[in-house]
């Protein structure tokens, strides 16, 4: 009961999002104009999506043989997709459940696997953002997001490549005395993020994320141009993808609920695409249950099915338990 609990914030949150993106257009335009659109692109971008997490899992993989962690594969693309489910938390970072699901089914130390999900964030914007200045430099959509989101990441890595004054911000915030308790683990955690951000993993890791987000991207695309109306590029809508995603991502709202489908509709709309607001809107609202609501859906099944997989497992591991004769 407290894990359905839990949902009703982010429910409210995303009837809230959508009920205030709607207002931008007459509803039963809306359904008029969802009423004419080619359904096959919808199915093209639910594969895409799939297409993006399969990347995304072989970068997760990257991570784990980096840090030293040997799972059966099985196990650790359950524990993947379980991620998927807190999809919608605040910067995704919902999905530290993966350290714990690891823990629990194999016994790895949460410290050693806490920073991959840190660094599969801080992958997935930099990718993002490579799209987005490509975007501007062609199209000059969404300048001042790409260079906002750009500043910030520049000075998230010069903190992850200097750690004299990221381990001093950490002494400063974990100086109350109810906090202190977390200091070493946020030491130690900040270590291996910083581990996961030298060159080499950090290019490896952009290297597969960027194709990744290209495939959503694509399916945006795909999703405009199943309406009826003059045909966008596939870079217009990439850097219109991209930077509104980003703009989710950094407003820390509930899986960018409310920013990211006022951000599309709004540049769809304003934009070089100038769609009608209707349009924009429908094609907007389709894109984000393409992509956020099937990967929260996915993940609540392979959350179901991961455990499932733990209990059997320590159901195993009891009955393989030496009996202990009483001396």
């Amino acid at each position: 009961m407290a894990a359905r609990r839990s949902w009703i914030p982010f429910a409210i949150v995303a009837v809230i999002a959508i009920a205030g993106v709607m207002l931008v257009g007459d509803i039963r335009k809306v359904v008029d104009r969802v009423a004419d659109f080619q359904w096959w692109a919808f199915a093209a971008t639910v594969g895409l999506a799939l297409a993006n997490y399969a990347i995304r899992f072989f970068r997760w993989q990257y991570y784990l043989r980096h840090q030293g962690v040997r799972v059966p594969v099985t196990s650790s693309a359950l524990v993947f997709g379980a991620g998927l489910s807190l999809s919608i938390t605040p910067g995704k970072l919902g999905e530290l459940v993966k350290s714990y699901l690891l823990h629990e089914m194999h016994g790895v130390p949460i410290e050693q696997t806490a920073p991959i999900v840190v660094a599969e964030r801080v992958t997935d914007l930099i990718a993002l953002l490579c799209v987005g200045i490509i975007g501007v430099a062609i199209y000059g959509v969404a300048t001042t997001l790409v260079i906002s989101a750009s500043v910030v990441m520049a000075v998230g890595l010069l903190l992850l490549a200097w750690p004299k004054p990221t381990l001093w911000l950490i002494d400063l915030a974990t100086r109350p005395a109810f906090l202190a308790r977390f200091r070493d683990s946020l030491k130690r955690m900040y270590i291996g993020l910083a581990a996961l951000c030298r060159p080499k993993p950090l290019l490896v890791a952009t290297a597969l994320a960027t194709p990744a987000w290209l495939c959503e991207c694509a399916g945006f695309a795909l999703i405009i141009n199943a309406f009826p109306h003059p045909p966008i590029s596939m870079g217009l809508a990439a850097v219109i993808y991209a930077g509104t995603t980003i703009a989710g991502a950094l407003s820390f709202l509930p899986g960018g609920l409310g920013v990211t489908e006022a951000g599309m509709t709004y540049l769809l709309v304003q934009g070089t695409a100038q769609l009608d607001s209707e349009t924009a809107l429908a094609a907007t609202l389709l894109t984000r249950l393409a992509t956020l609501w099937f990967a929260v859906l996915l993940g609540i099944a392979m959350l179901t099915a991961t455990r499932r997989r733990i209990k059997r497992l320590s159901r195993q591991t009891k009955e393989s338990a030496p009996i202990v004769a009483p001396s």
